[in-house]
């Protein structure tokens, strides 16, 4: 199943006491064990990794808790449980309902656990990485866990800063709890990140669909951002997209983890895919050779900075 379906389990009470959480959102995998393991004077057994010792795990699920409390055995690994171990703690949720048992799986074999074990209610629940709206939505409900009143505006916002990472997101919605008023855009661009990553990104997307871009130019600088870094970072930017197109060109679809080094929302990329194809390699060249020698001459001695970089960036308009 799936996250949505897991979600109306919670809210109709009808969820199993046997999980497997597995996927590519390690945040999501987190924080569904939590909520499912979150009960109040249960006997807690947990094993991370190398710590886990079957005979343990199952010693913990075949005692008889004390004082009458349930007995929660969490596991989480990169690697499988040998089947016939699994099965074994999972049978022992079937015998005692008071059991519960969560098995977090961190590797890369999502189709092993894609279907629970046979004859048993074990829910097998895999994770992808959230959608827009679903980050939002997700990053809005840790906002009212905390206490940090902030809307699902400035959330975005938020988001964008930390290119969609919720865990990211998440870690800064509790440092936002020491403000007792409503966050805002403003609070977030000074307090999480000074100049907001997004206002750089969008930036560099109306330069490179030849969109009016003085203002934003000039609400950078006023905001203290240096000549040189905004030049960098469009470098940056560009570097990224050859490397989207050179890997569509190879293998037909791009593939972020193998692109960028971490996987990524897939409107991200592809919204990074489709401005990557619109430029032909040669111009990518003539790009990354005008910004070096910009970026030269920036580094010599009493020159104008602020003039050479408003030429740049209007020499790039005129090669793409």
């Amino acid at each position: 199943m799936y996250k949505s379906e897991l979600d109306k389990h919670i809210q109709n009470g009808s969820l199993s006491n046997s999980f497997i959480l597995f996927g590519e959102s390690t945040f999501l995998i987190e924080r569904y064990l939590g909520i499912l393991t979150d009960i109040k004077d249960a006997s807690v057994a947990k094993f991370y990794h190398d710590e886990y010792d079957f005979a343990s795990a199952k010693a913990h699920l075949s005692q008889a808790s004390l004082f009458g409390d349930q007995n929660v055995l969490i596991i989480k690994s990169e690697k499988k449980i040998p089947k016939k171990e699994l099965d074994t703690l999972i049978e022992q949720c079937e015998k005692n309902t008071n059991n519960i048992f969560v098995y977090a799986y961190y590797g890369d074999d999502q189709k092993a656990y894609a279907k629970p074990p046979s004859k048993t209610k074990t829910m097998c629940v895999r994770f992808f990485h959230p959608n827009q709206g679903e980050a939002i939505f997700t990053v809005s409900q840790v906002a009212r866990e905390k206490n940090v009143n902030i809307d699902n505006h400035t959330i975005n916002h938020l988001l964008a800063i930390h290119n969609w990472d919720i865990a990211l997101a998440s870690n800064e919605i509790e440092k936002l709890r020491v403000y007792d008023r409503v966050i805002t855009i403003k609070d977030i661009d000074s307090l999480v990140f000074g100049l907001a990553q997004t206002s750089i990104d969008d930036f560099i997307k109306k330069i490179l669909n030849k969109k009016d871009f003085k203002e934003d130019l000039k609400s950078i600088i006023e905001h203290g951002e240096d000549e040189i870094r905004v030049l960098t970072a469009i470098t940056s930017y560009l570097t990224q997209l050859y490397m989207f197109h050179i890997y569509i060109r190879v293998n037909g679809a791009p593939n972020a983890l193998e692109i960028l080094g971490y996987p990524a929302p897939k409107f991200v990329v592809d919204e990074k895919a489709a401005m990557s194809i619109k430029i032909k390699p040669q111009t990518y060249y003539k790009l990354h050779e005008l910004l070096l020698e910009s970026e030269l001459k920036m580094k010599s001695s009493h020159v104008d900075k602020d003039a050479i970089l408003l030429s740049t960036l209007l020499r790039v308009q005129q090669l793409l």
